[in-house]
């Protein structure tokens, strides 16, 4: 209501508490208002699916050791509506919103995601199971019939899923998941964590390891070194593969680690000897390594390192 103040002072004493008033209203929503809830979802139906909410990780039920997403599921818009954030470590990120409509008394299920995929599932709850089905399109044009169904199991829920491209005559496993609470690591868990990660992959340059960089490095790793030249994931695996470096040497001493989140950072001083197309080289230097916590673990995503000195006495 800032327009007021380009009033003329003449005016009744009235319209000027009449548009205070206003100005009071649109800027602290009165009580009542804020208490209203919508009353449409407050059936015992509505909660069906509740037993799916919750910050998960997921696996694969025939490989309950590695995390293959991450998974949201909350509920929105008054409690109608239960939204799911899917994070897969295979790069497939996805989203449903499933919802009970009343008119037709059934469950309702949209999922989309970053491959430009749609799959609209719908079914009802068959005793202690969530039963949904749908169908999309193969990649030649058939109709595929999907059935999901979700479970509550000890400790999580368990989501598997079948499909049929011969009009439900017979069906074949299309995914088997498991929903574990996702716990979150102690600061202290988290610094162990990264500081042992770090040293395999410095072990790992020393030796020319290919395979155990490619699993720490992000695909997205950028190396930064002291002369401000940059180097790739891809550039240090070709590196490793060529065998162009031998190390004698590949040590780092006087690591700290700092966890911000999501976030750790490890600086520590790097000792390198070895030979390098027939040329010895033997020198120091700092690093400080940034790694990002993902669905499937702690990667390295950004390197920097200084100059090297090569003056050194040991």
């Amino acid at each position: 209501m800032s327009s007021r103040a380009n009033w003329s002072i003449a005016g009744t004493l009235s319209a000027v508490l009449l548009f205070a008033g206003m100005d009071g209203f649109a800027n602290h929503p009165v009580a009542a208002a804020e208490a209203v809830k919508s009353s449409a979802c407050l059936a015992p139906q509505y909660r069906e699916f509740d037993f799916w909410i919750g910050d998960w990780n997921a696996f694969d039920f025939s490989d309950p050791n590695t995390t293959v997403a991450r998974t949201k599921v909350e509920t929105m818009l008054d409690g109608c509506v239960l939204f799911e954030n899917y994070e897969g470590a295979n790069g497939l990120n996805g989203r449903s919103f499933t919802i009970y409509d009343e008119s037709r008394k059934a469950w309702h299920q949209s999922w989309v995601t970053n491959r430009g995929e749609l799959l609209q599932l719908d079914g009802s709850r068959n005793a202690d199971e969530m039963v949904l089905t749908g169908a999309d399109q193969t990649t030649n044009g058939n109709e595929r019939q999907v059935r999901g169904t979700w479970k509550r199991v000890r400790r999580g829920v368990r989501e598997t899923a079948v499909t049929s491209t011969d009009g439900g005559k017979t069906w074949k496993p299309w995914f088997d998941l498991i929903f574990r609470p996702r716990t979150k690591a102690s600061n202290g868990d988290d610094v162990k964590a990264v500081a042992d990660l770090d040293t395999q992959y410095q072990a790992a340059v020393r030796r020319n390891d290919a395979a155990t960089m490619q699993r720490i490095l992000a695909d997205d790793f950028i190396l930064v070194t002291g002369s401000g030249t940059t180097y790739t994931k891809t550039d240090l695996l070709e590196e490793a593969r060529s065998g162009r470096m031998r190390y004698s040497h590949q040590e780092d001493t006087e690591q700290t680690v700092r966890i911000w989140g999501d976030t750790a950072v490890v600086t520590a001083k790097l000792w390198e000897k070895g030979i390098q197309k027939g040329m010895p080289f033997d020198y120091t230097l700092w690093f400080s390594d940034t790694y990002v916590r993902t669905p499937t673990g702690w990667r390295y995503v950004f390197g920097q390192a200084s100059l090297p000195r090569y003056e050194r006495q040991r």
